[in-house]
């Protein structure tokens, strides 16, 4: 079965896109019934066909990032965000599609999440935009959208989900280990031997470094290439204590953010009262920041191997910083290294999964990752030119999800 799984996140500086194809154990996974049963338990094989990363243009980005930001924003805006995010995503995924020469059995699309609202620990909405009627009219393929839902419904989170998709690719563990994603917003699933996953969000990753350098870079920039930004700069730790005093990083797990915490507004109250700052060592600042709340709450987990991906392994000055707060007895690799998994492909991938997962009738999301009071099936089907035609359901999730060559 081939699947395009389609990601943006929280820095909306791009798409990523990816194809892929599954197989379960050998088999078909549209197969016969008693194939199917057979293999319910079995390992699952994905191989990763094509990926690609498409910048959004110059407009469609400013009014996500409008979207993003605090306040009140036209109604229009968010309408034509939505149709212009599904015609841009219709076209990356065919032009991927005609570029390798296959055709798609599923879309899955992510949307851009412009709201994430928290009230006292619990979600009480969460939205994704970009219409997938768009996706689905373009290539004729089934599209699933709205993947998070259904989870805070369940009492969840609904971030973040890619707890389901570390648990498949790392199996067993023989030491606690952390996979960490630096996306916008930074999370981590912990594993630990004889023991569930735990899956939460631990804070700001690129968000407030994002915001200090596009000010910098006068907008040339939406992010700090190279880290080449917080490089130049000295870390103020009068302004790192206040940032870290923020109520939630001492929340428990279960939890979940996004910029509707971490935003420009947010940081500019901690920067008011430092005039004296160098833009430099504000950027070295929250960069630190980032670094620092990932190690702390790795080391509350007692991890001793990361395993990084993410936007963020791209900033080596993010990732020295982590190096050294995370110490020497802590290993931190790469999901390249460990599964030959690109950084930049593995939320894509992610949808991908749950596409496949919901095909087949089987849960995306459990209350050990989220704190839902049950498992949940993701998102909500659109059909492409044909009706749909769901194959028989699989009984029980794969084991094991193996990176094909």
């Amino acid at each position: 079965m081939i699947i395009a799984g389609l990601m943006t996140g929280t820095s909306a500086d791009a798409l990523d896109v990816i194809l892929a194809e599954f197989t379960l154990d050998g088999h078909d996974s549209q197969g016969t019934g008693s194939e199917r049963r057979t293999a319910a338990a079995s390992e699952l094989g994905v191989r990763i066909l094509a990926s690609q990363e498409v910048e959004f243009d110059h407009q469609l980005r400013l009014d996500i990032l409008r979207l993003l930001e605090p306040g009140d924003v036209p109604l229009s805006l968010v309408s034509s965000v939505d149709a212009r995010l599904g015609r841009f995503s219709a076209e990356a995924v065919q032009h991927l599609c005609t570029e390798i020469g296959v055709d798609c059995d599923l879309v899955v699309s992510h949307g851009q999440t412009v709201r994430h609202d928290i009230t006292e620990g619990l979600v009480t909405s969460t939205l994704q935009i970009g219409q997938p009627a768009w996706i689905a009219e373009a290539t004729g393929a089934p599209v699933l959208s709205d993947v998070r839902a259904r989870d805070v419904a369940a009492g969840g989170q609904g971030a973040p989900l890619v707890g389901i998709l570390d648990e498949l690719l790392i199996g067993k563990v023989e030491t606690p280990t952390a996979v960490l994603n630096l996306g916008g917003i930074a999370n981590i699933t912990v594993l630990v031997p004889d023991r569930g996953p735990i899956a939460f969000d631990t804070g700001p990753a690129n968000a407030l470094i994002d915001v200090l350098a596009r000010r910098i870079t006068a907008g040339e920039e939406g992010f700090d290439r190279d880290g080449k930004l917080a490089a130049l700069g000295q870390v103020d730790e009068e302004l790192l204590s206040a940032l870290l005093a923020d109520e939630y990083y001492q929340q428990p797990a279960p939890k979940s953010t996004g910029k509707e915490l971490f935003h420009a507004d947010y940081l500019d109250r901690f920067l008011g009262t430092r005039s004296h700052l160098g833009e430099h060592d504000a950027i070295a600042t929250v960069t630190q920041l980032s670094a620092r709340t990932v190690a702390d709450a790795c080391r509350a987990h007692g991890v001793t191997r990361v395993i990084a991906s993410g936007g963020g392994t791209r900033n080596p000055t993010l990732m020295h910083r982590l190096h050294t707060e995370l110490g020497d007895d802590v290993t931190l690799t790469s999901t390249d290294e460990e599964f030959g998994l690109p950084e930049g492909s593995k939320e894509a991938l992610l949808m991908a999964l749950l596409g496949w997962l919901t095909w087949n009738g089987l849960a995306g999301t459990q209350p050990g990752l989220t704190g839902a009071a049950h498992p949940s099936i993701a998102g909500r089907l659109s059909p492409g030119e044909d009706p749909l035609q769901l194959p028989e359901p699989l009984h029980r999730r794969p084991t094991l999800l193996n990176i094909l060559a």
